[in-house]
């Protein structure tokens, strides 16, 4: 972050209603066109974080700045941002060029610049032909460009999004998840971007920070977040996974609760309890014994195999504890069946070790 442009800053920023603490002390920076999403279940506090940086709530203690300058008490027309909310907030007796011009309309832009403006933003979001249209005559999807459209023909320096693909089906939001990733690339504007949905900040995002009960967890690119998880609740939050509990041993292998030692590295003290985390497809289910050199090896008992399509989930029993497993169904002639005896097997290079 030293060599780039920060365009975000929040440093010891808590907020509180009364005896509730929504947002407690982070500490957050994000870069100057960068995607970055606020990843979290409701209630965490993400939502009340994108109000502080839109001035639509005020911190009650640390600072926030935008760009370098310290927004403080600073009004929300007045900060270089704007908001793109779930509900649209379309005006209904408007069309959709004056819907898009209307905060251009309320700054006196000069009424040329402010036609080409919004012949820009129209073109971006791909609504040519619909201008003349009332929001009761768009789709979802129509009405979710429209208001992308109102916020940045007013050329924000950042453009914060409050679950803006909520309201959408499932189809047309993995659409709009693309669609808005590559405009932002396009206009080369920070995004700041709240979500409960895991996918879909992992699909758009150049870093994400999962939030849980008012504080930031980690901050990471979404493969280091998956991959790397450094806690308990990063870790099931974001995807599925599995949790073999162990114990420190040393600075670089875990005693599993079998009593298998496992060689994972890890800084925490010897004698900690902790987690080896393992997704379920960075497992291999293979005939008992026959799992290959230098994985590591857990004897079990398939419990179910369910077919996806394109994967193949099992449910493994092992002495202490249950496996999620997933495999391609292209080996699918190696499919394994309920009741059958099997060995499974991992690298631990392929898990992380995470505490809470």
């Amino acid at each position: 972050m030293s060599e780039t442009t920060i365009a975000v800053e929040l440093q010891g920023v808590t907020k509180r209603f009364g005896d509730v603490v929504a947002v407690d002390d982070i500490d957050l920076t994000v870069a100057d066109g960068e995607f970055f999403s606020l990843l979290g279940p409701s209630g965490c506090g993400k939502t009340t974080t994108l109000r502080m940086i839109a001035g639509l709530e005020l911190p009650s203690q640390g600072s926030l700045s935008i760009h370098g300058e310290e927004m403080g008490l600073r009004p929300p027309n007045k900060r270089p941002v704007n908001t793109v909310f779930q509900s649209y907030a379309l005006f209904p007796h408007m069309d959709v060029r004056t819907n898009i011009g209307f905060g251009l309309e309320m700054r006196k832009v000069d009424k040329d610049e402010r036609s080409d403006l919004i012949d820009w933003a129209v073109s971006l979001v791909e609504m040519d032909g619909m201008e003349q249209r009332k929001p009761n005559q768009l789709s979802g999807g129509q009405q979710q460009r429209v208001a992308l459209a109102r916020a940045l023909v007013n050329r924000p320096e950042v453009l914060l999004l409050d679950e803006p693909l909520g309201a959408l089906d499932l189809k047309l939001r993995q659409q709009m998840q693309t669609e808005l990733k590559n405009l932002q690339r396009e206009v080369g504007i920070t995004f700041i971007y709240v979500t409960h949905d895991q996918e879909e900040a992992v699909t758009m995002s150049d870093r994400i920070g999962v939030m849980h009960e008012g504080r930031l967890l980690q901050i990471d690119t979404p493969e280091a977040i998956y991959e790397r998880p450094i806690t308990r609740f990063v870790a099931d939050f974001i995807g599925r996974t599995n949790f073999l509990e162990a114990t420190v041993a040393s600075g670089d292998e875990v005693v599993l609760t079998n009593g298998d030692r496992l060689r994972v590295p890890t800084s925490h003290p010897e004698g900690t309890a902790i987690a080896v985390t393992v997704r379920p497809e960075r497992l291999t289910v293979h005939g008992r014994g026959q799992a290959p050199e230098g994985s590591h090896r857990l004897d079990g008992v398939v419990d179910s195999a369910v077919y996806l399509g394109n994967a193949v989930t099992y449910s493994v029993s092992v002495d202490w504890m249950h496996l999620e497993i997933r495999c391609p169904a292209s080996l699918a002639g190696d499919r394994r069946s309920p009741g059958d005896d099997v060995t499974v097997s991992f690298d631990p290079d392929h898990t992380s070790v995470v505490i809470g």
